[in-house]
């Protein structure tokens, strides 16, 4: 049987000397760096048994050192005694989770009351709820986590769709990665009770897409972002407002048909009054400039916004006209000879059984998959109607576009 007073007795006691100075129990205690040592004991059937808990602000060598000299302890008081480290436990570091923890959750809470517009709010929501792209299917597409919820789903083309979507909040997304549909998005588009929505480039990538999605998948509806922009480059209110514009499928394929059939004709600006420096005159803008300075202005921004010319041997040119909105893609050998001429869907698996490939012209979008293939391939030149996002490209292939050839 002994007392608190016994205890405390033992540790000041039996430990004094043991570690020198620096880690005496009365200096660190004298210091601060020792808080109030706390002991309960119990006693029962003639033994008493206890705990004791020392507040310490050590660091974790110190910290370790001294639970190591506790355990010296031998004798409470007359009795003999045992002492064993039951934890140790970091405070500060469970503190600093439950911080970080509850500050995640306020944020969260916080995107209710948020008004639209305000970025900095918006990006501190998204890295306190940050979620990471997910796989789906076979092809292993990128996907975002809420892909299964709810009754819509949402096609996009690359990943880089993906992760812009779900920056904004919109999770139940899914990409083709490329002009040829997978089997798994066509399966997922037949799924009962689902809407599902292709949301598009506004270039002439996102009509490639289209097209082939309405052949061998069921779409509902059709959003596209504006015309010469990519959905990875949409902002929250652009993303939103394109979403809302979204029209039924069969309307956006007509559409795109008759944009094809109907080549755009460039109007005739109308004449309005011009305010030079001579005075107020009417200019027909069409046909002359107001001001000297307006025409080297105009001069300097066509100089800036005109392609550089890319040399392309004239055997692969030639073949452009012939491909082009047919789907079609040709695979060159070393003698600048067609070897095999396929579908664009069949692509990537006909390039995979081939040995080398110097260069291939398809109507469809080059993607990082081909390029991959085609990198193994020691192809040299790609040429497709457009071209995705590229992360990695080997330094000896060159990929251009119909419109960087102007076809």
């Amino acid at each position: 049987m002994v007392d608190k007073p016994d205890v405390v007795g033992a540790i000041f006691g039996q430990t004094e000397g043991l570690l020198g100075e620096d880690l005496d129990l009365r200096e660190l205690q004298r210091t601060g760096r020792i808080g109030r040592i706390q002991i309960v004991i119990r006693s029962e059937g003639g033994n008493s048994t206890g705990e004791i808990v020392i507040p310490v602000s050590l660091n974790k060598t110190a910290t370790a050192i001294l639970a190591a000299s506790l355990e010296t302890v031998d004798r409470v008081g007359p009795c003999t005694a045992r002492v064993i480290l039951e934890k140790l436990e970091d405070i500060r570091g469970a503190k600093r989770r439950k911080v970080v923890s509850r500050a995640i959750s306020i944020l969260k809470g916080w995107e209710e009351d948020i008004s639209p517009g305000t970025e900095e709010i918006q990006t501190a929501v998204t890295k306190g709820s940050k979620v990471t792209v997910a796989k789906y299917g076979p092809d292993s597409l990128p996907a975002g986590p809420g892909l299964d919820e709810g009754s819509e789903i949402i096609i996009v083309e690359g990943r880089a769709d993906v992760i812009n979507l779900m920056k904004c909040g919109i999770t139940n997304t899914v990409a083709v990665e490329g002009t040829h549909i997978p089997k798994s998005i066509v399966d997922l588009t037949k799924k009962r009770g689902k809407k599902i929505i292709a949301f598009l480039d506004g270039d002439r990538g996102g009509d490639l897409i289209l097209r082939e999605l309405m052949q061998v998948a069921k779409v509902h509806y059709i959003a596209r972002a504006p015309e010469g922009k990519e959905v990875e480059n949409l902002t929250r209110r652009e993303v939103t407002k394109a979403l809302q514009a979204q029209i039924p499928a069969d309307q956006a394929l007509t559409l795109v048909k008759d944009r094809k059939a109907t080549p755009a004709r460039r109007k005739r600006p109308s004449k309005k009054v011009t305010k030079t420096r001579r005075g107020t005159k009417s200019v027909d803008d069409f046909d002359k400039p107001a001001l000297e300075e307006d025409d080297q202005i105009s001069s300097r921004r066509r100089a800036v916004t005109r392609r550089i010319p890319v040399a392309i041997d004239e055997v692969y040119l030639s073949k452009i006209g012939d491909i082009k909105e047919s789907f079609k893609a040709l695979l060159y050998g070393e003698d600048k000879q067609v070897i095999i001429e396929c579908g664009v869907a069949e692509l990537a698996k006909i390039l995979e059984e081939q040995e080398r490939v110097p260069a291939i012209v398809f109507d469809g979008v080059i993607t990082q998959r081909l390029v991959d293939i085609a990198g193994k391939k020691k192809t040299e030149l790609m040429i497709g109607a457009a071209v995705a996002d590229i992360e990695n490209k080997p330094t000896s292939m060159k990929i251009v576009t119909f419109d960087d050839l102007g076809q």
